[in-house]
This record gives structure tokens, sequence and C-alpha cells, in this order.
């Protein structure tokens, strides 16, 4: 579920003339035994609040005084979330003959026109205080205290994020509620001014504009506004649309509920900066993701907590505990779990993000980089975790046809990164057994993707894909030097000493191993992929690093003759650029059938 929390206003929202009719709270009712949670925020004073409402116990938080009090109904506890106003306004208030004047623990209400007292009072006695109005009562409180502060803290004590909550309301004070919700609601007899700020605007008045909100959640999750309005979801990029009035530009974008990404495209095409780019946006709108990171590809990533290293793998409690923290993006570095045995990681650790997904709708998004590592096309434990259900999700890979099946057949939608996207779409479309759709006469370029999408509610059917400006990633993404140095690169990503008769199959899974092995090939060997300018190829596509290849490039020509002064010019080379580790740990570098032995590599 994505609306897990409902919050709502008392009066003129929920309540008419202070009462709950009992519609309203059948329909609440409904809501809880969905699993869902209801939590009161309102303007009024907790206690007259409590002497009035006599549903009290429906609520898991109530906030009160427009923000400044929090109450437990369970446990009878109030927190107060704001200071009590100062005497010394109370004081002045009463001396300027303010006869609507009730002061509570954290704020003082009083009605039009007694606001001008209130400024006046304000502005002579130099005090920071805010006046907020409600219809025509006015409260004044501290500064920074608003219904969506207190809604924070209700959100923060039941573990919720705001983007899984949905607020409804009526009048001025409800403006920073809807804004602190994922889905802001004004009933039918709200303001014209709030209906407009609203997502969803309510024929029902009041209680019934609740009960139909409620209707609403139920049905589909509110995920026709995912459809309708794109302002919620995750922007990949723009396009240009020509119509009658010219050319303009519209959004590219995911939706937040349901959607199932394959990020494909070869290396270096631009497959790592766009899926950047998704989780710098998914942090900056406060959504929770937990990305599975096989090569180490994302630790700097900013506003995350990367966890697991080359040297130890990330322990699934830990990561699980790290995600109870509701706006916490986690990415779970597996460099340190060994290929074979990944599948198995990803089947455990998936069946407990889908576990806390149903109880409290995070993590919002989970990432797969790397995923026909996680979920290959072959018998694999990650394949029996998979729910019908696993959106919104995404894959990304270098290689669609090697992604499990399974995983295909939930696809719906495609990117393709930068050059080489229309033969990864390809690869794609003929792996899940997609038709091809209508070649368009453009290919993306380095900075553009092609997405193609199956069409909502058309079954199985595929619209025209698009060329798109892929927004730009903020965060220079790093190269990881110690995943190079000594981390374990997969097998089709290693490098491997063949010589030339191809007699040898040394496998090189690091840097600090290639240089282990590349002192000790005989020169026939070295000299042979020196020649081919296979190190240069190697640093270039693989390790990703230009300025390391062009100098190796050079030593190729150079000294393509000499193995020895070729062999120690690119070990200098590397070794200016990776920090080696003092011990480094030879694994099984002969695969089976290779001359010397028969070895199994890791």
């Amino acid at each position: 579920m994505r609306c897990m929390v409902l919050a709502s206003d008392y009066d003129g929202t929920l309540a008419q003339h202070g009462r709950v009719d009992e519609a309203t709270w059948r329909a609440v009712d409904r809501l809880r035994e969905s699993g869902r949670h209801m939590v009161l925020v309102t303007g009024r004073e907790l206690d007259d609040l409590l002497s009035l409402c006599d549903g009290i116990d429906r609520f898991s938080y109530v906030v009160a005084e427009n923000g400044g009090v929090l109450y437990h109904p369970a446990t009878r506890e109030r927190t107060l979330l704001a200071p009590p106003p100062p005497a010394a306004f109370v004081e002045a208030m009463r001396q300027r003959g303010v006869k609507h004047l009730s002061v509570s623990e954290t704020l003082v209400a009083t009605s039009r026109p007694y606001d001008e007292q209130a400024h006046e009072a304000i502005r002579e006695l130099g005090l920071d205080l805010h006046v907020v109005f409600n219809g025509d009562a006015v409260m004044i409180l501290a500064p920074g205290i608003s219904k969506a502060t207190g809604l924070d803290a209700a959100l923060d004590a039941m573990a919720f994020s705001p983007r899984n909550a949905v607020g409804v309301g009526d009048a001025q004070n409800d403006h920073p509620l809807l804004d602190a919700c994922e889905f802001g609601a004004a009933v039918g007899n709200a303001l014209d001014v709030l209906k407009a700020h609203a997502d969803i605007c309510l024929e029902g008045v009041a209680g019934a504009g609740v009960a139909e909100l409620i209707d609403k959640i139920l049905a589909d999750d509110l995920a026709h506004l995912s459809r309708r309005d794109a302002r919620h979801n995750l922007l990949i990029g723009h396009r240009t649309v020509s119509g009658d009035g010219g050319d303009e530009d519209t959004a590219e974008t995911l939706e937040q509920q349901g959607t199932v990404a394959l990020l494909a495209g070869q290396s270096g095409g631009g497959k790592s900066t766009l899926l950047t780019g998704l989780m710098e946006r998914l942090c900056a709108a406060g959504y929770q993701f937990c990305a599975l990171d096989p090569e180490g590809d994302f630790d700097n990533l900013e506003k995350t907590l990367a966890i697991g290293n080359a040297e130890h793998a990330p322990k699934g409690d830990d990561i699980m505990k790290l995600l109870r923290q509701p706006r916490q993006p986690v990415v779970a570095n597996l460099m340190h779990v060994a290929f074979a045995e990944r599948p198995s990681y990803c089947a455990e650790l998936l069946a407990e993000l889908q576990s806390t997904r149903a109880l409290n709708g995070r993590p919002h998004w989970i990432l797969f980089d790397e995923a026909h590592q996680l979920f290959p096309n072959a018998a694999n434990a990650a394949d029996e975790t998979l729910p019908e259900q696993l959106g919104p999700a995404i894959f990304a890979t270098v290689h669609p046809n090697a992604i499990s099946q399974r995983v295909l057949e939930r696809v719906n939608v495609f990117i393709g990164a930068g050059p080489g996207a229309w033969e990864a779409l390809e690869e794609f479309a003929r792996a899940a057994g997609i038709a091809m759709p209508r070649r368009l006469s453009g290919a993306p370029e380095v900075g553009q993707a092609l997405v193609w999408r199956r069409e909502p509610l058309s079954g199985d059917a595929w619209g025209d894909p698009r060329i798109v400006r892929v927004e730009p990633a903020k965060t220079q993404r790093r190269r990881h030097v110690r995943k190079y140095a000594a981390g374990m690169l997969i097998p089709e990503r290693s490098f491997y000493f063949r010589g030339p008769e191809n007699r040898l199959k040394l496998r090189a899974h690091n840097l600090t191993l290639f240089l282990e092995l590349a002192d000790g090939v005989d020169e026939d060997t070295w000299l042979f992929h020196l020649r081919r300018g296979d190190y240069s190829t190697w640093f270039r596509d693989v390790i990703g690093d230009a300025e390391l290849a062009d100098e190796t490039a050079a030593v190729e020509r150079e000294h393509r003759d000499s193995a020895e002064e070729s062999l120690a010019a690119i070990t200098r080379l590397v070794q200016v650029r990776y920090t080696q580790p003092e011990n480094p740990v030879l694994p099984n570098v002969l695969a089976p059938g290779a001359k010397g032995g028969e070895r199994t590599p890791p």
C-alpha cells in the first residue's frame, strides 16, 4: 500500500458543528480495518477536543493546537511540541479589552477582529509570534509551528513517511497540512483557495467528503492520480511535443505506483549516470529507496547511507534497521558477496523488503543495479521471492537477455540509455517475447534515453518509443577505487590472460591481481595482449578510467616489442592511481580446462 495514513482536520472537515456523524465514523473504521491509520490534525485545544469527540480512540495520534500538542490516545500521553504563550502577550491582550480570549498550553486563541490587537501587542513587546487564521478564528503561537510540523511529529512516532500520507482539510491553516503530505484533498465546503491548491477536490461536504476520500483510497490507493497528474512522479527527463501552438517540452516520468522499469545500455552509455540522477531526485523528494549495488558504484551519493564494502558484506538485519528510519535511503554495497551467492542474498533481502512494504509502504522504491547478477536467466533463489506486485522498482543492466524471465514479464517501462539504446531495446524485446516497435528515425545520443512503455489499462500492448533528454545528475559519480584495486569483478568484466594460442585462462578480477598475474605470465602472452590493445581497452570499458586507458594505449604503441619496458610502464601507471592492499588474497584463478590445473573461479 502507498497511502498508509489519512491526516484529517476536524472542524468543517471530519466534523460539522463539532460532531462527527455515524456514516463518517463507519468510513473511518473501514480505513482502519484495511491496515491504514487515521491521524487527527486540528487547531482545537486538546482538552476541548477530548470532551467533544466521542471517537478519539479511532485515531492513532492526535495533533492539537495547530501543531503545538501531540496526543497518543492509546496511552493518554501528551507531548508539547511548542513553548507556552508568553505571559506578557496574554496580559497585553487582556489590557486591550480582548473578550474572546482562550489561553492553552501552546497557543492563544481569539477571533476576528481581535487579530489587530494581537499584531499590535506583538509589535510593542518585540515578540516573535505567528498569527494563524482559520475562518474567523485567530490563533497566536510560536513561529515554525503548524499542522505540518505536528503531523511530522506524529508520523515520526509511527515510523511512517510523509510520502505515505494523505491530508484533507477545509480552511486557511490546512495549507501546510496538505503540503506536508503526498496527496492533499479539500472537502466540498473548503475555501476556493484551498481547492485550487489541492490534488483532489471532493464533492462531499465535511464528513461526507472525508468518507468519499476514504473510498477513493480503498479503491486503488489513489493510483489514478499518478496517471492523471505527473507532479508526484519520478522525473526521467523531457521530450519535445509538436502541436498546433508550436513545440513545447513535456516531462517524461515514472509513476510512483506499479512501475517496474528496466534500465539498460552499453558500458559508458550513461546508464549509471541516469540511475544516479533518479536516485538524487528520489532523495530530494523525500522518498525512501533501497538500492542493491553489486559493484560499489553509489557509495558517495548524498543523503544516502551506504552499508557494506569490499571487505564486509552488509547484513540483512542491519539494512532493515536503517530502513526503519522512514526518510533514510540505503545503498547495500554487495562487493564482498560472492558472485554465485548474490541471487540467494537478494532473495532473502527482497522477502524482508516486501514484508516491510506491506506494513509501512516503504521502501518506496527498490533499485537493482547489475540486475543480471541478482536475477540471472537461470534457476535462482531470487526468482522465488518475486511478488506479483513488485513495483515501484528499477532493474539496471547491460545485458537484458541475461535477466530472469520472471523479471522481464513484470517490466512495464523500458529505458535505454544513450548510444546503443535501440540494440538494448531489441535485446529486451526478444528476451521478453514482445513484438518490436516501429524504429524511430533518430537514435539517442549521450545524455538522451529511449523510453518505451506498456500502455496502462491495455493489457500487454506497448506504445511507441520516445527519445527523451535525460535530466542531468548533480553528483559526479566517483570511480570506486577500492573496488577495482581489491574488489571482486564478475567473470564477464574480469581480465583474462589467454596468450596467442588461447592455452591460458588466467582471470584477474581486480587491478591488484592483474599486476600480480602480469608479472608472472610469459613474454609471449604479455605481448600478445599488449599489441592487440587489450589492456587499454579493459581500463577504458571496464575500469572506466579514460585517462589511464589513454596513457596505457601510448605505452602499447611505444613499447610494443619490449615486454619488460611495457610491463614496468603500465605497472607504474596503475600504481599511481590505485592503492594496493598490503596482503592481497589470491583467488582460484585457473578456470576449468586451463593448463596447469583444474580450479574453479569464485
